[in-house]
């Protein structure tokens, strides 16, 4: 699986996964709101913030549709409401970089795009309605930095094509399983498209999540996820059409948490550890004597057996290599058995 980087930092199946708060447009347009966001999302310990940036009238014409069952309103009144200026988020990067978090933005349209990269964002994160956006692509890939795909609402197919844009200008990529429905039933997350998607690309693959809560989020790190991607918000009492759907930050320190934890169980082989010992000595057991045993007598399954601790020079899995050979020396009820105490 080939590395990514975003600046300095590595995102690999070889270290703890990239962790992005995704603010999106939680804020509400409201720039003090996307302040908070930030700081909340570093308190946490996030590795990566991301928001939205959006130009209405260079993304969209005019239109009274309104999208799903996310929103009521129009998807028109929503992108002019949530909208953040230029210099809205030349601030919020910069304080991103003052507080040392990395400052990640979707662009929703070439002019959002070259926005950003007049910014000198480390890379691109692109949502998964862009994803078969191939003009849209090939803008950005031409740039050179690293991009981050979401591939909801696209099939294997359709993501090669996406694939295939990108790659023809040499960028560095990741792929991001998501499915793009808010939220996402635990029976439709379909983690096994992880793997899908590691092995037909050979690219690092990580997951953007919708589901409710962390679960499904825990579970991909067992798969080799490089980065975790959930939506986040400082409560799920501010208005939003993303907020219902987000986490909260007691939420995000558990799921960085368990993150980790995860992480640090994968791998291994089934080998008894050195720092089993102490516990082997007195949850195994060895072979004893349960009667008093005269020399000369057969050792059977009346008078020796295997008990606690496993200290004994005989351990259990011996007794039948020894049913049936004289005993050499009296011995005691209650021993542990010897070599030295038996006849072959």
């Amino acid at each position: 699986m080939k590395t990514f980087k975003i600046g300095t930092r590595i995102i690999s199946s070889g270290v703890a996964p990239f962790i992005i708060a995704d603010a999106g447009i939680n804020h509400d347009g409201d720039f003090n709101k996307a302040i908070q966001l930030v700081d909340a999302a570093k308190e946490a310990g996030a590795d990566c913030i991301k928001f939205q940036c959006h130009i209405t009238e260079a993304e969209l014409i005019y239109t009274d549709i309104k999208p799903g069952y996310i929103s009521e309103e129009s998807l028109w009144d929503i992108t002019k409401r949530i909208e953040l200026t230029e210099d809205e988020d030349r601030r919020i990067k910069r304080y991103c970089e003052e507080k040392g978090i990395i400052y990640l933005s979707t662009p929703f349209s070439k002019e959002a795009a070259d926005r950003l990269e007049s910014m000198n964002v480390g890379a691109f994160k692109i949502g998964s309605g862009e994803c078969n956006n191939l003009p849209l692509l090939g803008h950005i890939a031409k740039i050179g930095k690293p991009m981050i795909l979401s591939t909801g609402m696209n099939d294997i197919e359709s993501i090669k094509k996406s694939v295939a844009v990108i790659q023809s200008h040499n960028c560095p990529l990741m792929l991001m399983h998501c499915t793009s429905i808010y939220p996402t039933a635990y029976d439709k997350v379909r983690l096994g498209a992880i793997t899908e998607l590691q092995e037909v690309f050979g690219l690092p693959v990580g997951l953007s999540d919708h589901s409710m809560g962390i679960y499904t989020s825990l579970g991909a790190v067992a798969l080799g996820v490089c980065v975790l991607e959930k939506h986040f918000t400082i409560s799920r009492n501010w208005p939003g059409p993303d907020v219902p759907i987000s986490i909260e930050p007691d939420e995000l320190v558990e799921l960085i948490k368990g993150s980790r934890a995860i992480f640090s169980a994968l791998g291994g082989h089934k080998t008894v550890l050195p720092e089993e010992q102490p516990v082997m000595e007195f949850a195994f057991a060895s072979v004893v004597s349960t009667k008093d045993i005269k020399k000369g007598s057969i050792l059977n399954v009346d008078n020796i057996w295997v008990k606690k601790p496993g200290t004994g020079e005989i351990s259990a899995e011996k007794l039948n290599s020894i049913i049936g050979n004289t005993a050499r020396e009296d011995i005691k009820k209650g021993q542990q058995l010897t070599w030295m105490m038996i006849n072959d």
